[in-house]
């Protein structure tokens, strides 16, 4: 029996965690310590490829600075042998997107984003590695959420449906996948849920043997095989990465075994990459000056430590937004809070850092009809797998939620129980306003017909900084905003 072997590194998620933190005692996760430990394993294991399965970009004050030129920069740095897109890249714009592909000396690789015009895709949609000699097809996909951010771009169309994105790796793989080609990877950035659910819909002449995915964050001790695809995802950040130890027998043209870990990046399992960190101290020089100064300091260290429930920093941003504003509730998308902890003594770096995506907010009027709806709608199963989005409420709001019967229990304003026929003004950010009807499960225009949407914020940090610096000593606490029994 002839074997190849070949090692598999992925990372997702990064999000701008370029620097290590500090967990009890030990440098944990940065890209020095990321970049050590790959090329170490390249060292000792020449046949060794290694992938990012999107979202590289935002998070941290060196990204947005530079947007997103110094995230490429250092992502050349690490040599990944491809990436696909993550929701988050297209932040910056699509044609600025494009423009950071050619600065990447890496391929960016996406199936579904193609130009309505003439159906021409914008990115190369796969690539075939050869690892050791091993050939490998490697296949891009992205989330939906992308549509979001590229809604006024008109003349860009993407797949919105996991049963076309299905039929799409059908299509390359019966076009691309050659009887030269070992194994078929597919990186994505869809979640794990839907990993789940394209695997199930996934031809098994395809020959797809491993889905690596990104976006839900999700951590796994073990992979899951599901109609023949083993699949994995490594959480987020810098601070550990997925490694696939793959046999192949090339005689018999199979995999003869498979194991995958997921490895933590800390000072114990990897050296920091010198290249790297100079790199690095080159961007922070530039950051440092203009970003490390005190704003405030909060009463205490607040806490947002799950996307999924009402959380301390949650309740704080909320109530900032509606603090003396023309709306009665904020609804703060929980993925905006980038951080799973904030303060005592908050820097300007920390603020920006904590609220990356430094939008406008709307205010629309709703019916309490419509909010019952819309709170129904957000409280549905994939909710809790971090599938869908979550928001933190403004102080008033009480919300309870029985997961045994999928009920909203109360929905409450201001100590009373919202009416069918009250109106309520509520304000969202940009992203989830553009997403509406996807995020809440009612048509935009069923709510736009109460009042004609009105832009009352262009720039959520100039509120938080102003906020910050005028209400010293800020403190929050979760208070049953949002209960769920059961």
């Amino acid at each position: 029996m002839a074997i190849t072997h070949v090692t598999l590194l992925h990372t997702n998620d990064m999000h701008g965690a370029f620097l290590p933190a500090e967990v009890d005692g030990v440098d944990t996760g940065g890209l020095s310590l990321l970049s050590g430990y790959i090329r170490a394993v390249r060292t000792e294991q020449p046949n060794t490829a290694y992938v990012i399965a999107g979202d590289m970009f935002r998070g941290s004050v060196i990204d947005s600075e530079f947007r997103g030129l110094s995230t490429i920069d250092l992502m050349n740095i690490l040599e990944p042998d491809c990436a696909t897109l993550g929701n988050h890249e297209v932040d910056y714009g699509l044609a600025h997107l494009l423009f950071l592909e050619k600065c990447a000396r890496f391929p960016i690789i996406n199936t579904d984003l193609y130009v309505t015009l003439n159906n021409a895709r914008l990115f190369q949609p796969y690539i075939n590695l050869d690892v050791g000699g091993l050939k490998i097809l490697c296949i891009g996909i992205i989330t939906r959420e992308v549509l979001s951010s590229t809604r006024s771009e008109q003349v860009i169309g993407m797949l919105v449906d996991i049963k076309e994105a299905a039929r799409e790796i059908g299509v390359i793989c019966d076009n691309y996948r050659t009887t030269d080609t070992d194994l078929t990877v597919l990186i994505t950035h869809i979640g794990y849920e839907q990993d789940v659910e394209l695997a199930n819909m996934l031809n098994p002449d395809w020959g797809v043997n491993i889905i690596i995915g990104g976006h839900s964050h999700t951590f796994m001790d073990k992979p899951v095989v599901v109609n023949g695809a083993t699949i994995v995802q490594a959480g987020f950040g810098t601070g550990q990465i997925g490694r696939f130890e793959l046999d192949y027998d090339t005689e018999k043209r199979r995999l003869a075994a498979c194991t995958w870990a997921c490895v933590p990046i800390n000072a114990t399992t990897a050296q920091p990459d010198p290249i790297m960190e100079q790199t690095l101290a080159t961007y922070r020089e530039t950051t440092d000056k203009k970003y490390r100064r005190v704003v405030t300091r909060l009463a205490r260290t607040l806490t947002h430590p799950a996307r999924e429930q009402e959380t301390e920093l949650g309740n704080l941003y909320a109530d900032m937004l509606q603090d003396e504003s023309s709306y009665d509730i904020m609804l703060f998308g929980s993925g905006s809070i980038r951080r799973t902890e904030l303060g005592p003594i908050v820097e300007y770096q920390d603020m920006v850092e904590n609220t990356p995506f430094d939008g406008p907010v709307y205010m629309l009027k709703v019916t309490g009809e419509q909010f019952r709806r819309m709170v129904t709608h957000l409280f549905r199963d994939g909710v809790w797998e971090g599938e869908t989005e979550f928001y933190q409420v403004s102080r008033g709001v009480h919300i309870e939620w029985r997961t045994s019967t999928k009920t909203l229990e109360k929905l409450e304003f201001n100590g009373a129980p919202v009416r069918d026929d009250q109106e309520l003004l509520i304000a969202l950010q940009d992203y989830h306003y553009n997403s509406f009807e996807e995020f809440f499960g009612v048509p935009l225009a069923e709510v736009t017909a109460n009042m004609r949407p009105r832009m009352v914020i262009t720039q959520i940090n100039n509120i938080i900084e102003e906020y910050f610096s005028t209400h010293p000593g800020l403190d929050a606490h979760v208070e049953g905003r949002i209960t769920v029994v059961e």
